[in-house]
């Protein structure tokens, strides 16, 4: 009886747990403006500066990003060189493919395989696996990106970061175009 008991329990958790997630779609934000235009935001100098939190909300690094981004027939080039707020340095240069009008495929040479994303009025929806390195050991890390234009010139962008199913962080970033 007991055992009945408890999977009655265990079930209807799951069940409420399954229901419970809510299921984010970018289509959500069709019809919010300013519309986000990829070619005309990447294009030419940016200055980023994020935050990286631990699964627990804790700030546990500050950084900047300076990025160069140009665009050559349907794909973007972004140059990005970050500066951490315990002094270490490291870059990445993503190509970023327009495959239809808001349809993009992106790499890096520090992320697995292609990055998918997608644009709907002002957001930019775009995950990745990413090797990550920590300590003396590279981790693989599911990144799912929302970015949302903000004006012409600012972009914000929220990064979730999970391994296995289970979050381990965010990433908080401000772009502002600079030239």
């Amino acid at each position: 009886m007991r055992q009945i008991i408890f999977l009655r329990h265990f079930y209807v958790v799951l069940f409420f747990l399954i229901t419970s997630c809510t299921d984010h779609k970018i289509n959500y934000y069709s019809n919010e403006t300013p519309k986000i235009n990829l070619n005309k935001f990447f294009n030419g100098k940016l200055l980023a500066h994020g935050i990286v939190q631990d699964r627990s909300g804790k700030v546990i690094k500050r950084f900047k990003v300076d990025i160069i981004a140009s665009w050559k027939n349907n794909v973007a080039t972004l140059d990005e060189k970050f500066v951490y707020s315990d002094g270490s340095k490291g870059s990445r240069v993503w190509k970023l493919k327009k495959i239809d009008s808001n349809q993009f495929e992106g790499t890096a040479g520090d992320v697995e395989g292609v990055a998918e994303g997608e644009t709907a009025g002002n957001a930019f929806y775009f995950v990745y696996d990413l090797n990550l390195p920590v300590d003396d050991t590279t981790y693989v890390i599911n990144f799912e990106d929302w970015m949302f234009l903000m004006d012409e010139n600012t972009l914000l962008s929220r990064s979730y970061m999970t391994k296995w199913g289970f979050d381990v962080g965010e990433v908080t970033l401000v772009m502002t175009k600079i030239q």
